[in-house]
């Protein structure tokens, strides 16, 4: 009992030449932390006589209610004296830090995102790790098609499945077409799909992942011209108004009629010339950005739609292929090498 009151009275003594915030969560800790005094004494309960035990427990409860009260008014005075070391002023402003962005690509995206959502097209996500069948059988591509080798498409070890063949690496965002079809069952279909994409290459303009957008619209009616109106409408809205958008003939497996999508050069801006000399860049005014095309019949069927009532069209754009022409970047690589000097310029 006689240690309780004198535990309190040595309290009181060393609390009263306290100066700072930090001697004082020191001896906090030295009288009520978990090794502290007082726990120590609570230890020391089991040596008592049973009748003593009560009358112990209550002393060292109070000391303990006495002692954080004591911390508590003690605390209030060390904040509002002005010379303690713990002193701040909470009036002053705060410390500048410097402040993040978004990752290019990740702007892009979201620029991309709001572009069509002002025209009606949902964006959806479909998977990375995908199935065969929806990268190259139900887009019109037959076995033997050189993107299904294993040079242009990265091939999961898994179990291959009966139906869908062997599990890979999306190649491109286009396995979402019939994916889509298959959801929403009946047209009117309006979607972009945004996602990471993988091919084993690595160069300036390539990367093994990288991130495509796909387009894809389908209903009764559509043709040609609804698709160079949206491609005409996004170079537009993305690049700005002084930039032209043209279609060339090619060829793709899952699109017919197909196309190659051309933009205006951002370096000579679509003349081809700088200063009397021939653009380095484009060579002619142009430089390619995408492909495109008319939805094949073969995809519409793949996805449960009748060719003879829908048509549709679409288009996948590389997103790093974007931000190159928009920047003029000469290495496409430098967008993952995570170094904070070229970001810092975005």
């Amino acid at each position: 009992m006689n240690n309780v009151e004198k535990l309190l009275l040595e309290f009181k003594k060393k609390i009263k030449n306290l100066d700072t915030i930090h001697d004082l969560e020191t001896i906090q800790i030295i009288y009520l932390g978990r090794k502290g005094l007082i726990n120590h004494l609570l230890q020391s309960i089991t040596n008592l006589k049973s009748e003593e035990k009560k009358d112990f427990g209550l002393k060292v409860n109070k000391l303990k209610t006495s002692i954080n009260q004591l911390i508590g008014v003690k605390r209030q005075q060390l904040i509002k004296k002005p010379d303690t070391a713990s002193y701040f002023d909470i009036t002053l402003p705060g410390k500048q830090y410097p402040k993040g962005s978004l990752h290019l690509i990740s702007n892009a995206i979201e620029k991309i995102s709001d572009i069509f959502k002002k025209i009606g097209f949902i964006r959806m996500t479909y998977p990375e790790v995908e199935w065969e069948y929806f990268s190259f059988d139900s887009l019109n591509m037959p076995k033997g098609h050189p993107a299904r080798d294993d040079f242009e498409t990265l091939f999961i070890d898994a179990a291959e499945s009966k139906k869908y063949g062997k599990m890979i690496l999306s190649p491109h965002t286009s396995s979402c077409q019939v994916r889509e079809m298959m959801r929403v069952g009946k047209p009117p279909i309006r979607m972009i799909n945004i996602a990471k994409c993988y091919r084993p290459n690595w160069d300036v303009t390539h990367t093994p992942m990288f991130h495509q957008f796909e387009s894809l619209c389908v209903d009764k009616n559509i043709n040609i011209t609804n698709l160079k109106g949206t491609i005409d409408y996004f170079v537009k809205e993305y690049f700005g108004e002084e930039f032209e958008a043209r279609l060339r003939p090619f060829h793709f497996q899952f699109t017919e009629p197909s196309f190659e999508i051309d933009i205006t050069c951002a370096v000579c801006l679509g003349k081809g010339e700088i200063s009397g000399q021939q653009c380095k860049v484009c060579k002619s005014g142009w430089l390619e950005l995408a492909g495109a095309g008319m939805v094949h019949p073969n995809v519409l069927k793949a996805g449960k739609i009748d060719p003879s009532k829908y048509t549709g069209w679409a288009f996948a754009f590389g997103i790093e292929r974007l931000i190159i022409i928009q920047t003029k970047m000469d290495n496409i690589r430098i967008l993952y090498d995570g170094d904070i000097r070229f970001l810092k310029e975005f």
